[in-house]
């Protein structure tokens, strides 16, 4: 069972993206910051306005996803084909061209959805099975378990991190099988995941907020109305593209190393 060194990891992501920058922001750019910018440009926001309560403030967001669901879930195909591309980019050592990496994307992406989705289905049956039995019982036990319940989903998404990586890199289609192998993979890892990746969160919210805090108070001063709130949103969606990049050295770098010698080579990839 390989120990995680967290240090290694975010140095090995920063030289993964550091090595090819030009064509990894290129594809963050086409399947992560353009998809976000038209959800945020074509769908907007909620309308919720100050002094609503929780039902109006409900009805709004229904009324929102209801007219913008087709727009999020082709964002979210995007950005799936996306992460996929880029994690076969930094860790296939054929080097693929970028067309092809977004073949190897495409191809890949019905089994990561599929995980997904099963993943979502079993925790919300599960999690939802528990909470109404422990509801039926006593209020109080009802917050225990749902409490419990949160650190279990918690549990379980950083336990199956890896599944990206094993059906991108290791070409493994079976999502049940993928799931099982990054539940493999993760194995006694689960708090340097946890901790780590935390930290790194944290670390671009706050670089996210400063520079978006910056940019705001430029633009309130330069402009307003509908150009203030585009301008902000291309600088927001730029922002989450080169996160989701370093997100995507990271989970290469750690699959790389609780992975063991794979077929395929970091290294090799940008040599």
């Amino acid at each position: 069972m390989a120990k995680l060194d967290t240090n290694a990891a975010w140095k090995e992501a920063s030289a993964i993206v550091s090595a090819n920058r030009e064509v990894l922001f290129a594809l963050a750019g086409v399947f992560f910051m353009l998809p976000s910018l038209a959800l945020a440009v074509i769908a907007g926001e909620p309308e919720i306005a100050p002094g609503m309560n929780g039902e109006q403030m409900m009805a709004a967001m229904e009324e929102f996803y209801a007219g913008a669901w087709w727009l999020i879930l082709i964002s979210a195909v995007l950005q799936i084909v996306g992460l996929m591309a880029i994690l076969t980019l930094m860790r296939d050592r054929s080097r693929p061209t970028v067309g092809q990496a977004i073949s190897a994307g495409l191809a890949s992406t019905p089994s990561y959805l599929a995980a997904q989705v099963i993943i979502v289905i079993a925790l919300s049956l599960i999690g939802g099975l528990l909470i109404g039995v422990a509801a039926a019982v006593s209020p109080a036990l009802a917050v225990v378990v749902v409490m419990l319940v949160m650190g279990a989903v918690v549990f379980a998404v950083f336990r199956l991190l890896l599944v990206a990586p094993v059906v991108a890199v290791e070409g493994m289609r079976n999502p049940l099988a993928a799931m099982a192998r990054s539940w493999r993979l993760t194995q006694g890892n689960f708090w340097r995941l946890f901790g780590f990746l935390l930290l790194i969160l944290i670390l671009f919210v706050v670089i996210v907020a400063i520079v978006m805090m910056i940019i705001g108070l430029i633009l309130a001063l330069a402009t307003s109305g509908e150009v203030q709130r585009i301008i902000a949103a291309v600088f927001s969606s730029a922002l989450g593209a080169v996160a989701v990049v370093y997100f995507a050295g990271v989970i290469a770098a750690i699959h790389r190393q609780l992975g063991g010698p794979a077929a395929a080579d970091l290294s090799a990839t940008f040599e």
